[in-house]
């Protein structure tokens, strides 16, 4: 796949909670219209790595790049240049219906539901009474409508049907390759995140130890979720 200049880098970078590093020496790129997948067992550092890329945690060593320039800006600035960032938690404010929550996104409601028309019959609903699934449409909606240069996305499909799954990921693969997008996404769902990614990198105890094009890894699957994936090879390797 071709893909065009790097969006977001991490160079060095080093990060934690307080002085004590999560994440260590992460040398990273996501180029635009380029999906990557940030694999690992529970507690490998991934969504610290995303939050340290974000501006959400300040960085202890190395740097982040966003478009070539090292960046300590926190997230709402980056989010004003084009960053999105969906968290683990849904980001849905339960009072405000579901067209009440688009509009706070500073988005048009209309690019999220061309997204997702299964919202179109919820708009009056309140965010807090829509389903699991209806939720996270609702925040990768509300994130892709604004058309960012880069999202970075935690665990989409937490807790979700294996449609919504579908559903969500197709949208992000589709906002990558229709719109230029720089994805990099943590996602449980393995198998199927290889069917959407263009690459794939492997986080052990808060460093990055493989890097494989999508097609590699789903021919070494077996290996990566034994070598990679568990939290008892984790509890071994410490």
């Amino acid at each position: 796949m071709t893909t065009g200049d790097v969006r977001i880098a991490a160079a060095g970078l080093s990060a934690g909670y307080g002085s004590v590093p999560v994440i260590h020496d992460i040398d990273l790129e996501v180029h635009a219209g380029e999906v990557v997948a940030l694999l690992g067992a529970n507690g490998a550092g991934k969504t610290t790595t995303l939050l340290a890329l974000s501006g959400e945690l300040p960085t202890l060593a190395g740097a982040v790049l966003v478009d070539g320039r090292p960046t300590r800006a926190p997230l709402h600035r980056r989010a004003r240049k084009g960053l999105s960032l969906v968290t683990e938690e849904r980001s849905v404010f339960t009072e405000l219906t579901t067209e009440d929550n688009l509009r706070a996104g500073r988005c048009d409601p209309q690019n999220a539901l061309a997204l997702f028309p299964e919202l179109t019959k919820r708009l009056r609903v309140s965010g807090g009474l829509l389903s699991g699934g209806e939720q996270q449409m609702l925040t990768l909606g509300r994130a892709l409508a604004r058309e960012p240069r880069v999202l970075l996305a935690d665990e989409l499909s937490l807790g979700l049907a294996p449609l919504v799954v579908e559903r969500l990921l197709t949208a992000v693969r589709d906002s990558a390759t229709q719109r230029g997008t720089a994805v990099l996404l943590v996602e449980q769902h393995v198998r199927k995140v290889l069917h959407y990614a263009d690459r794939v990198l492997l986080m052990q105890r808060g460093r990055l130890m493989l890097s494989l094009d999508a097609a590699q890894a789903r021919a070494r699957i077996e290996e990566i979720e034994d070598s990679y994936l568990t939290a008892a090879t984790e509890r071994q390797s410490a």
